[in-house]
């Protein structure tokens, strides 16, 4: 009983690495169920038939997805285990004495051969797309959120830049609506005001300068990116990936992802859920305009202390004024340049109001409310959310788009950039989004057998 085994580790066995690997194997569902010839069409144009060494583009992506789908973060470590493990080889069809790829040829086929290209990006819309082809994607109602990734960059190593603050995109759109405003209520129009360039300081990291300084209440300090991401709400698809730098507003770059993926996949978007950052007038107009039913989170606002807040002001559309808590009347006054109308009390009234003190307290005792020239696309996406069919998708949203994002931290190591820049930050993004889709994908497909 106490006999040492004799060492049988040098005899050799006939065995197939098919026989190795389980049938229920994630990576064998994967090669089952989603089709990766669509990637040697993609490539095609980036390899020359003529001249080079011979080489496999397909077996060099599908070790890319190995390494997204388990979270290995580095491509030394990558290749170490391919070269270990019998179901990475399988994946790979690579027989146990084939040589696997270097780990320098993806570094090197990232920085040079698809150097400005859009490969990682029509990779994500091809899988996107097999996810349609299997009806596992509705396009009807969809949840939208942004999460920071920590960049590959020290947060104490940085300069101090002065930078214009950029224009929104929305701004000849407004300056519109608020010419229009001023007609309407008998106002002449707005004189032509030389722009005065608006600057700010910015933190800008020595490491990565394409990475945006994060500073927020109850959060930690630094240099990161932000991922813009889109889920469906009927197998949890996700069908968008966008990447920013950290210090860019959640609601830049909503509209224009979401007409993309109307026109990309052919949505017929009905609905949306999002987060209170996405609370903007120009999103909620934006929503509107496209006669989609949109419920975004409330933001809490918290007045100045021992006054009423604006709720207590009733506004009368039909005659264009809000009446106070007292039932006096506060008349249109004006539309400034950034896109408020003022409505202001009269003061004769104000100063024998027993609420005075409870409504404002400038010298001249005339209170001034001030209402946006789109504000009733806010409070139409305030009604939807306070509306029944409005909470029951509100609460789907922490199941859907934060239940991916948890995925994609805990399980492929999305909580750290791997690489440097925004395109490095936003291949990551793309291909973890990608990979996450084929899982849902297999797994979907093999459970209805």
């Amino acid at each position: 009983m106490l006999k040492p085994k004799e060492s049988v580790q040098s005899e050799y066995e006939f065995v197939s690495i098919d026989e190795l690997v389980p049938e229920d194997h994630l990576l064998r569902l994967i090669d089952k169920y989603i089709d990766f010839t669509f990637l040697l069409d993609k490539v095609r144009p980036f390899y020359s038939e003529d001249s080079g060494r011979p080489s496999d583009p397909l077996v060099l992506f599908k070790m890319m997805f190995i390494g997204y789908i388990y979270g290995i973060r580095s491509e030394r470590q990558l290749e170490r285990e391919v070269k270990m493990n019998i179901a990475y080889r399988w994946f790979l069809g690579l027989k146990f004495h084939d040589p696997v790829p270097h780990h320098s040829t993806i570094s090197w086929n990232r920085q040079h051969r698809f150097k400005d290209t859009n490969i990682f990006q029509e990779i994500f819309d091809e899988i996107v797309l097999q996810a349609m082809n299997h009806k596992m994607v509705g396009g009807r109602v969809l949840f939208t959120d942004s999460t920071h990734l920590k960049a590959n960059a020290n947060k104490h190593k940085y300069t101090k830049q002065e930078i214009e603050v950029e224009t929104r995109g929305y701004f000849e759109e407004l300056n519109k609506a608020i010419e229009e405003d001023r007609v309407n209520n008998g106002k002449k129009p707005l004189k032509e005001k030389e722009e005065v360039k608006k600057t700010k300081e910015i933190r800008v990291s020595t490491t990565d300068p394409e990475c945006g300084f994060m500073s927020r209440e109850n959060k930690q300090e630094m240099f990161c990116y932000l991922d813009h991401r889109t889920t469906d709400m009927k197998y949890n698809i996700i069908t968008d990936v966008f990447v920013t730098p950290g210090n860019v507003h959640d609601s830049v770059p909503y509209l224009s992802r979401l007409d993309r993926q109307v026109q990309r996949f052919g949505f017929n978007v009905e609905a949306v859920a999002l987060d209170s950052g996405y609370l903007t007038n120009y999103i909620c107009k934006g929503l509107s305009d496209r006669n989609i039913f949109g419920v975004i989170a409330h933001r809490r606002f918290h007045p100045t202390q021992g006054l009423f807040p604006k709720w207590r002001f009733k506004y009368d559309q039909t005659r264009n004024l809000y009446i106070c808590p007292n039932n006096q009347e506060l008349t249109y006054k004006t539309t400034t340049r950034e896109g408020y109308r003022e409505y202001k009390s009269n003061p004769s009234k104000c100063a024998n109001c027993p609420f005075l003190s409870q409504c404002t307290r400038s010298k001249n005792m005339v209170k001034v409310v001030t209402r946006h020239v789109w504000e009733e696309h806010k409070e139409k996406v305030r009604l939807n959310r306070l509306s029944k069919s409005g909470k029951i998708l509100y609460k789907f949203r922490k199941e859907k788009v934060e239940r991916s994002f948890a995925d994609s931290k805990e399980l492929h190591g999305l909580r750290y950039c791997r690489l440097r820049g925004l395109k490095g930050a936003t291949e990551q993004a793309l291909l973890t989004a990608a990979c996450q889709n084929m899982k849902k994908i297999a797994t979907h497909l093999a459970q209805l057998g």
